[in-house]
């Protein structure tokens, strides 16, 4: 089972925007770095980043072995890398203007739940992550709740059930190919800061550190202005 932590949302929505927070909402890097580089871990992250990307251990053994290197995590360490991660200028204020629009914003990342949520604070209707023990840890991770590319456009099609919507109705951000599957689906996509293979796939694709500009390449294709 997946988690998803819903905010309060109105109805008559008529769009879900869908956003990527490693690499997304985040500028050069991911939750699972700003939270090592808390507990000094720099190099053990950089090295499981690396077997990750190059694809030698998937989703479920990356977060295993997250666990077993964070066994000394606690609250004040999420905090901190939360408040001290490179977010995106505009966050705030893109999923104000989508809520003032009349539609929704979801968060649906493979990092832990108890980092992706806190994004619940700053406007969005939903946010969703891989299911981690509460911190401090002291159960093992279960590898049902652990997120995949494939998992991210399951979750995307529950929220659209659930907020009225339909996948053809949906835009989606994203930088790296866990997000490939998500992009195939929609008819809007914005490649933010990506990788070169997902930005060759995006409707858009945009280089910066400012959300308020890549959504509006979105919003041109929604609107036509």
């Amino acid at each position: 089972m997946f988690h998803v932590k819903h905010a309060l949302a109105s109805s008559d929505m008529t769009a879900l925007h869908l956003f990527d927070l490693d690499g997304t909402l985040m500028y050069g890097t991911a939750a699972p770095v700003e939270i090592s580089r808390q507990l000094g871990l720099e190099s053990e992250i950089a090295e499981l980043e690396q077997e990750f990307s190059a694809s030698r251990i998937g989703p479920p053994e990356f977060a295993v072995r997250l666990r077993e290197m964070w066994s000394g995590l606690t609250e004040e360490h999420v905090r901190a890398a939360f408040d001290g991660a490179p977010w995106l200028t505009g966050i705030r204020e893109v999923w104000q203007e989508i809520r003032d629009r009349g539609e929704y914003c979801a968060v649906i990342s493979l990092s832990p739940s108890f980092f992706v949520e806190r994004l619940l604070g700053w406007g969005a209707h939903a946010a969703h992550g891989s299911v981690f023990p509460s911190v401090p840890f002291s159960q093992p991770v279960d590898v049902s709740g652990i997120l995949t590319p494939e998992g991210k456009a399951e979750v995307a099609a529950r929220l659209c059930t659930r907020f009225g919507v339909d996948l053809r109705d949906c835009v989606a951000y994203g930088d790296s190919m866990t997000d490939a599957v998500l992009f195939e689906k929609v008819p809007v996509s914005v490649a933010v800061n990506a990788r070169p293979h997902l930005a060759a796939t995006a409707t858009h694709v945009y280089e910066g550190r400012d959300l308020r500009e890549a959504f509006a390449l979105a919003r041109t294709s929604r609107t036509g202005r």
